[in-house]
């Protein structure tokens, strides 16, 4: 059972992924239009600086998701209730931080938003701030129903909510903005459905899962560890927000929100590209620390992480090197004149990026056997030097100069020295994950050769064109990599997967 809903959810994920970048696809640009650049850019300060006050959350779900593999493992599973009760008061708790927070950020004034700023602009941005602050409170309050579905492999209703809200989005935005409502709207709607999802995660829990919470004997002697473990987890996170978010938040100071909406468009593939790699690490979450919890050998993880690592760079090389063929003819097209920087910028943030996105199982065995202190320091120290790097480079470079600090910074930590780290400290086999990906690197590199040659002589000028030759390279990769890259157990595995829905839509 749970491994079919773990592949339901993966499905699901990589559905609302689609469903999400045809959003994105269709939205932005009328968003662009309807709010032109300088209120789009000042609609992603916003959303940047209040992102910040999410990482209130960090840490907390895995460490339910370690208590909870834990107790399962001990044959605790009467404490569990307890363990609810805890986590639901530091949820609570956190949203009023969260609320607190906002506020102060709200009327933060020239003090945080600098002097770029207008008086109008200035007002905006804090009935923005507030509006966002009140969402990511509620959602921090029903993170402990997200956490007890994620523990529990509930993926097939988790994922059903999400992919009902990503649907509704753009759904519900767009003709706000048609009808002249601004960025105001967009995030009174986001609002919303973030407490409809909240909603209807909590009384999934209650009724169909009959999630229990007591308060009668609170884990208290744990929460010495909790908060070792999540303090760094916390600080990683911080440092993937500055590494993330504070370039927008530069831009705006030193170079105005027109760079800001320049680098956000950029940015904004990159996060695209990087939640599709979620999609299939994600529902394995909870396999990997059970697995850490019954103390299951490091080959065994190290065969895990290399099969994960191999579906994921087969999907992440097809965007990557689609992105990179028709990446500038895709942004003129949706952006409009006035991105083009954005090319550059999206390239500079994903190709350092695309290693650790695919050894995203090594980050989940890290956190399951809480060991990820020195990861947490070191990249806290390139942080800082992405900041000095952004600094220097934004008045020569403008927004290209900003991707190029955090992609040194990316590069760094997260490349060489976590490969370094799971070979040398958590013993992982980085040889076979290795030898596993490098079979597919001339497939990839094969399929880039015959799209350059595809593109070679032609002018992508309208949808149609750039539709039709995305659509004839993706079957060319396809072709290849089932040729060239697909082991026997994974074609197999194809295979079954299409008979499966050949007789589902009997």
């Amino acid at each position: 059972m749970k491994h079919s809903q773990r592949g339901a959810g993966i499905l699901l994920n990589y559905l609302t992924e689609g469903v999400r970048v045809l959003s994105v696809l269709l939205v932005t640009p009328a968003v662009l239009r309807f709010l032109g650049q300088q209120e789009y850019g000042l609609y992603q300060m916003a959303v940047s600086l209040v992102s910040g006050l999410g990482l209130l959350n960090v840490g907390f779900g895995s460490a339910y998701l370690r208590h909870y593999s834990r107790y399962l493992s001990e044959g605790k599973m009467h404490r569990i209730p307890d363990l609810n009760g805890m986590f639901l008061l530091i949820f609570s708790l956190l949203a009023c931080l969260c609320l607190l927070g906002g506020w102060l950020l709200a009327h933060g004034g020239t003090g945080i938003f600098g002097k770029g700023l207008s008086f109008e602009e200035l007002e905006k941005a804090r009935k923005l701030i507030l509006l966002l602050t009140v969402s990511l409170a509620i959602t921090l309050l029903g993170s402990v129903f997200d956490c007890q579905l994620l523990a529990r492999e509930q993926f097939v209703f988790q994922k059903l909510l999400r992919l009902l809200q990503t649907l509704l989005n753009p759904l519900l935005t767009l003709p706000l903005l048609l009808l002249g409502y601004g960025s105001e709207a967009m995030v009174l709607v986001s609002l919303l459905l973030c407490a409809g999802v909240t909603a209807g995660n909590g009384f999934y829990c209650r009724n169909r899962l009959h999630m229990r919470v007591s308060f009668q004997d609170l884990p208290l002697s744990e929460l010495r560890e909790l908060w070792g473990f999540v303090f760094f987890l916390f600080l990683n996170q911080m440092i993937d927000q500055v590494n993330w978010s504070v370039d927008k938040f530069l831009l705006g100071r030193m170079s105005g929100t027109a760079a800001v909406a320049v680098y956000s468009v950029g940015g904004q593939i990159n996060t695209l590209y990087v939640q599709m790699s979620t999609a299939i690490s994600a529902v394995f979450a909870p396999k990997v620390n059970r697995m850490a919890a019954q103390s299951a050998d490091n080959e065994e993880l190290s065969c895990l992480m290399a099969s994960v690592g191999r579906g994921q760079m087969m999907v992440l090389g097809l965007i990557l090197t689609g992105f990179a063929l028709f990446g500038k003819e895709f942004l003129a097209l949706w952006a409009g004149p006035g991105y083009e920087e954005a090319y550059t910028v999206a390239l500079l943030l994903m190709v350092p990026v695309t290693v650790p996105l695919i050894q995203n199982i090594g980050l989940e065995i890290l956190r399951a056997r809480n060991r990820h202190r020195a990861r947490s320091l070191v990249c806290a120290a390139l942080a800082a030097g992405n900041i000095l790097l952004s600094i220097t480079l934004i008045p020569k470079f403008g927004a290209s100069g900003a991707a190029v600090g955090t992609a040194i910074a990316l590069a760094a930590g997260n490349v060489l020295f976590m490969n370094w780290y799971y070979r040398s400290r958590l013993k992982l086999n980085m040889s076979h994950f290795r030898k596993e990906l490098q079979g597919i690197l001339p497939a990839l590199c094969g399929a880039l050769a015959a799209g350059r040659l595809l593109k070679s002589g032609f002018c992508i000028r309208s949808w149609w064109q750039l539709l039709v030759f995305a659509g004839l390279y993706a079957m060319g990769y396809a072709v290849i990599f089932w040729r060239f890259a697909l082991n026997n157990r994974e074609k197999q595995g194809l295979k079954a997967m299409l008979r499966k829905k050949e007789k589902g839509d009997r």
